[in-house]
């Protein structure tokens, strides 16, 4: 069984602009399929717009409010809503609040720099 703390997991930046926190990814934990993260933007910052050629994601909002954008389309999402992002579906979100905006990212295939363009 592999077991990850919240304490361990050291934040860095990804590509799209995003602050992560790996807490379960088969490159550092030893699962085998998939990545589970925690992103932190700050109140009026964005990720770039960017697509994953092969990964598909979950983003599920635990605090905060953000302005989705996927595709052609652009959204709100608050706190205890989930979306779908396709591989290959351009996305960004924004924190459209005063607090920070913390999402969990599950990936599938676990997230990599190499499978992120930015658009």
């Amino acid at each position: 069984m592999t077991r990850t703390a919240y304490s361990d997991a050291a934040p860095y930046v990804t590509r799209d602009g995003a602050e992560i926190r790996e807490l379960m990814h088969p490159a550092v934990h030893g699962n085998r399929a998939q990545s589970l993260a925690e992103a932190a933007v700050p109140p009026g910052a964005e990720t770039l717009l960017h697509r994953h050629r092969v990964t598909e994601e979950l983003y599920h909002v635990t605090a905060g409010v953000g302005v989705m954008t996927l595709g052609s389309r652009t959204f709100e999402l608050r706190a205890g809503d989930t979306v779908c992002i396709p591989p290959g579906t351009p996305h960004r979100i924004r924190n459209a609040g005063d607090g920070p905006l913390k999402i969990l990212c599950a990936c599938s295939p676990a997230y990599s720099h190499e499978d992120t363009e930015l658009l």
